[in-house]
C-alpha cells in the first residue's frame, strides 16, 4: 500500500507510461481497464489529481491521451482509438463537468449551470419506467408542473409558453401527448437534452424561463441499433440504420393504444384530460355526450445523416406529432334522436436541414434552415342550440440560423453567429348560428446576431461564460440588448460558486380567450405580440448558488431574483375577476432551491430538494396597483426520493409535497352583487395543499447475444390522494354560485416491457 501512495506521488509531478498510471488507477477505484497494447503504445500522461471521481479522472485522460475510456459498468473500462481524431474535443473537456450521475444515471450538472439528460442511459425515477423527457426534468429543482402536465411546465415561476423547445434546433410549439399527460418526444431517438434555467448561451433567443434543448444522435458510428416497446398507453419501435460508410438513417415511431384496448392507466388518464370539458358536461336527460369516443394520439421521427466529406457533413430532420379525438354529441328532441360530431386536433409538423463545415481543428459553422408548423383546429357542436363552431389557431415559423465555433486557445472559445426568423400566427372563430367569423393573423420578421466567449483557467478551477444578444424586431421598429453571463469558481477543492444573470424577450405567448374554447380540453391558444395589447415579453434574471461535492455527497443552495414585464392577464389563466380583462402587467419572483443527494457505492441515490419562493404580479390598472400573488406562485415545495440499483434491477420511491395553488374565492354571505359573482382580494386564498407518493421498478434481462429485455411497472400516487389542482366558481341557473374543482391523477398503475437489438 505504501508503494502505491509513493508512486502516485511521483507520477503526479511528470508524465509517465499510460500504462504505469493505469496500474495506479485500478488500485485507487477497484477498476480493470481492458485494451489492446497497440492502443496504449507510446502514450505518457501525468496522473489525474488525487481528488478527482472516476468519470472526472477519465475525462482528463481522454483529452490528454485522446483515447476513448469507456465504462462498461462498476469494474470494467474499455479504452479505444476515438475516431476521426481531426474533430476537436473540446466539446469531451474534464472541467465541463461537475457532478455526474445527479439524481440518478444519465442526468450530469455541469458547471455553466446546464443539467444533461441522457436518456440512452437513463437510471430511474420514482413514478417513471421509461425516460419520458419532460417528466424528467420536473425532478430538477426549482422546476414543477402545477397541474402534473407536460404541457403546463412551471420553471423558476413562468408560464409554460415562457419555455423555449428545441428539437435538434427548432422550435416546438407542442409538448404533449394525451393532452399534456406524456412527453410528445421520442426519448429513445434522443441522445441528450440540455436544460438551463439562467445564464443561457447567447445563441438561444425567445425562452424568458428557461431553454430546454433536445438533440438526436449526431454521429456515423456504422452500428444498427433498434428498439420496440409498449405500455399501456403506447406502443413504439425505433431503428438506427447505417446505408453505408457515410450515410445513416434514424427512425422511431410511435402511437397509442387507446382506440384498441382500454386500460385501468387509459382510464385515469382520461378522467384527469376529460374532466369539465365538453366530452364530459351533460346538460339534461335529452341531450348527452355519448361515451364512444375516438382518441388516438402518434409521432413519427426521422433523421437522415450524410457525411459529405471528413469536413462535411449534412442533417435532414423530421418530426410529426399529432393528437386527435372525435366524439359524439346526442340529443332527443320530439322523439326525434339527432347525433352530430364534434372532434379535436392537435398537430406539430417540423423539418429542417443543418450544414456542418470543420474548416480545422479551430473552427467549425453550422448553417440551418427549418420550419416549424403548429395547428389546433376543434369543431363543436351543440344540437339544443343548433349551433356550429369552429376554432384554429395556426403558427407557422421559418427560420435561418448561422453559427460560428471558433477556438482561439486551449482555453478560450468564441462563438458567434446569425438568425433570422419569420413567424406567423392566425386565429379563427367561424359560429354559424348567429353568423360570425372572425380571423386575425400577426406575423413578425427578427434578426438577431450573437457573440459570447468561454474563458477557463489554466487550472479549469475558473470558469467564465460571457456574451450578448441583440434582436431587432422589424414591424416594431425595435432593437433589443440581451447580455448573458456565466461564472463558476471551484474553491477548496470541493466547493464551487457559481453566478449567472441574463436579458432575455419573446414575441410569442398563450392565451385563454374563454375557459371552454377547444372544447374546454386545449384552452390556450398561440398569440403573437403587437406591442400595444401584446407587448413584446422581457425578462431580466440574476442567481447565485454555493455547491459542495465530495464522496458522492452534494449540498447545493441557489438563490435567485427573476423580473418578468409585459405579460397580459389574458396570458395568465385567470378565472376570477380578472376572467374577462385584458391588462398589461409584470411579476417577479424571489426563490432559493435547495439540494441534498448523497450516492451510496453506486448502488443507491438518496435526495431531499427544497424550493421556497415569492411570485407576485404588479398590474397598474388592477387591485389598485397593488401587488398580489401570482397563479404560479408556489411558496413551498419539497421532493424526498431514493433509488435502487442492483446489476440490472432498479427501483425508486418518492414523494412529491407542495404548498397549495392561489385561488380566490367569492365573499361569505355576498356572494352574487349584480348578476356577478363577488369575489374577495385576487388569490388572497389557497388550495390544500399537494402530496404524492410515487414507485417504480424495472429488470434488464438478456433473451440471446444480440437481444436484451426490459420490463417495468410503476404507480403514480400510490395512496390514491384526492389532490385539488384548481377551483373556481359559476353562476348556475338557480343564480346560486357553484364551486368546480380539478382533481389531480388518482392512483395510477403502469407496466412496460422492451426489446432492444
Amino acid at each position: 500500500m505504501n508503494f502505491t501512495v509513493t508512486k502516485a506521488q511521483n507520477l503526479q509531478k511528470e508524465k509517465q507510461p499510460l500504462t504505469d498510471i493505469l496500474k495506479v488507477l485500478e488500485n485507487k477505484y477497484n477498476i480493470s481497464f481492458s485494451f489492446a497494447d497497440s492502443t496504449i503504445k507510446n502514450k505518457n500522461v501525468a496522473l489525474p489529481a488525487s481528488n478527482l471521481n472516476l468519470e472526472d479522472a477519465l475525462n482528463f485522460l481522454k483529452i490528454e491521451t485522446t483515447l476513448d475510456f469507456e465504462i462498461l459498468d462498476e469494474r470494467f473500462v474499455v479504452i479505444k482509438v476515438i475516431e476521426n481524431t481531426t474533430v476537436p474535443i473540446k466539446t469531451q473537456r474534464l472541467e465541463e463537468v461537475t457532478v455526474t450521475n445527479y439524481l440518478t444515471t444519465g442526468i450530469v450538472k455541469l458547471n455553466d449551470g446546464t443539467t444533461t439528460i441522457k436518456p440512452e442511459i437513463f437510471g430511474i425515477l420514482p413514478g417513471l419506467i421509461e425516460p419520458d423527457i419532460l417528466q424528467t426534468i420536473q425532478a430538477l429543482p426549482g422546476v414543477l408542473s402545477i397541474d402534473e402536465t407536460v404541457s403546463n411546465i412551471n420553471i423558476r415561476g413562468g408560464t409554460h409558453d415562457q419555455n423555449l423547445f428545441l428539437w435538434d434546433g427548432i422550435k416546438m410549439y407542442q409538448s404533449g401527448h394525451f393532452f399534456g399527460l406524456i412527453s410528445a418526444f421520442n426519448p429513445y431517438t434522443t441522445k441528450q437534452v440540455n436544460v438551463s434555467k439562467n445564464g443561457t448561451s447567447a445563441k438561444y433567443g425567445d425562452g424568458i424561463s428557461s431553454v430546454i434543448d433536445m438533440q438526436l444522435s449526431n454521429k456515423i458510428d456504422n452500428t444498427f441499433k433498434a428498439g420496440a416497446g409498449f405500455n399501456l398507453i403506447n406502443a413504439d419501435a425505433y431503428a438506427k440504420i447505417p446505408l453505408s460508410n457515410k450515410t445513416e438513417l434514424q427512425l422511431a415511431t410511435r402511437r397509442s393504444i387507446t382506440d384498441l384496448i382500454v386500460t385501468p392507466t387509459y382510464n385515469q388518464y382520461y378522467k384527469r384530460i376529460f374532466q369539465d370539458s365538453d366530452l364530459t358536461n351533460t346538460l339534461d336527460d335529452s341531450y348527452s355526450i355519448s361515451q364512444n369516443e375516438d382518441f388516438y394520439f402518434y409521432d413519427i421521427t426521422a433523421k437522415f445523416l450524410y457525411d459529405i466529406t471528413k469536413k462535411d457533413k449534412i442533417r435532414i430532420h423530421f418530426l410529426n406529432v399529432n393528437n386527435a379525438l372525435k366524439y359524439d354529441e346526442q340529443s332527443t328532441i320530439n322523439d326525434n334522436n339527432e347525433a352530430l360530431k364534434s372532434n379535436l386536433s392537435q398537430k406539430n409538423l417540423a423539418t429542417g436541414m443543418t450544414y456542418t463545415r470543420e474548416w480545422s481543428d479551430r473552427l467549425v459553422t453550422n448553417g440551418q434552415v427549418y420550419i416549424s408548423r403548429y395547428n389546433l383546429y376543434a369543431t363543436n357542436f351543440d344540437i339544443l342550440n343548433n349551433q356550429r363552431l369552429i376554432q384554429e389557431n395556426e403558427v407557422k415559423d421559418g427560420s435561418v440560423k448561422l453559427d460560428v465555433n471558433y477556438k482561439a486557445t486551449q482555453n478560450i472559445k468564441i462563438n458567434s453567429g446569425y438568425q433570422f426568423s419569420e413567424i406567423g400566427i392566425s386565429n379563427l372563430e367561424d359560429v354559424n348560428n348567429p353568423i360570425f367569423r372572425s380571423y386575425i393573423k400577426e406575423v413578425v420578421r427578427s434578426h438577431a446576431i450573437y457573440a459570447e466567449t468561454s474563458i477557463l483557467s489554466n487550472n479549469a478551477y475558473s470558469n467564465l461564460k460571457i456574451g450578448t444578444r441583440f434582436n431587432y424586431h422589424e414591424k416594431f421598429s425595435m432593437f433589443l440588448f440581451e447580455p448573458r453571463l456565466s461564472f463558476s469558481q471551484r474553491f477548496f477543492n470541493y466547493f464551487r460558486l457559481e453566478i449567472q444573470g441574463e436579458f432575455k424577450s419573446q414575441t410569442t405567448s398563450q392565451i385563454i380567450d374563454l375557459q371552454n374554447d377547444f372544447l374546454g380540453i386545449e384552452k390556450r391558444r398561440w398569440i403573437l405580440s403587437n406591442n400595444e395589447t401584446v407587448p413584446v415579453i422581457k425578462s431580466k434574471q440574476v442567481s447565485a448558488g454555493i455547491h459542495f461535492n465530495k464522496n458522492n455527497l452534494l449540498l447545493s443552495a441557489e438563490t435567485y431574483l427573476k423580473y418578468v414585464d409585459g405579460i397580459t392577464t389574458r396570458s395568465q389563466g385567470f378565472q376570477n375577476q380578472y376572467q374577462f380583462v385584458n391588462a398589461i402587467g409584470s411579476y417577479q419572483i424571489k426563490g432559493i432551491d435547495l439540494l441534498l443527494n448523497k450516492q451510496f457505492n453506486q448502488v443507491i441515490s438518496s435526495w431531499i430538494g427544497y424550493s421556497f419562493s415569492k411570485n407576485e404580479y404588479t398590474f397598474d390598472t388592477l387591485n389598485n396597483k397593488e401587488s398580489f400573488p401570482n397563479n404560479a406562485d408556489i411558496r413551498h415545495a419539497l421532493t424526498v426520493a431514493s433509488t435502487y440499483t442492483y446489476n440490472n434491477f432498479k427501483v425508486a420511491l418518492g414523494l412529491n409535497w407542495h404548498s397549495g395553488k392561489p385561488a380566490t374565492n367569492p365573499i361569505t354571505g355576498d356572494e352574487i352583487v349584480d348578476d356577478a359573482i363577488n369575489f374577495e382580494a385576487p388569490n388572497s386564498s389557497r388550495l390544500r395543499d399537494y402530496l404524492r407518493a410515487d414507485c417504480s421498478a424495472t429488470y434488464g434481462f438478456e433473451v440471446s447475444k444480440k437481444t436484451n429485455a426490459i420490463i417495468g411497472a410503476s404507480i403514480w400516487n400510490i395512496t390514491n390522494k384526492k389532490n385539488i389542482i384548481n377551483s373556481y366558481y359559476t353562476i348556475d341557473d338557480q343564480n346560486l354560485v357553484t364551486k368546480v374543482e380539478n382533481l389531480s391523477l388518482g392512483i395510477t398503475p403502469n407496466v412496460s416491457f422492451r426489446l432492444q437489438f
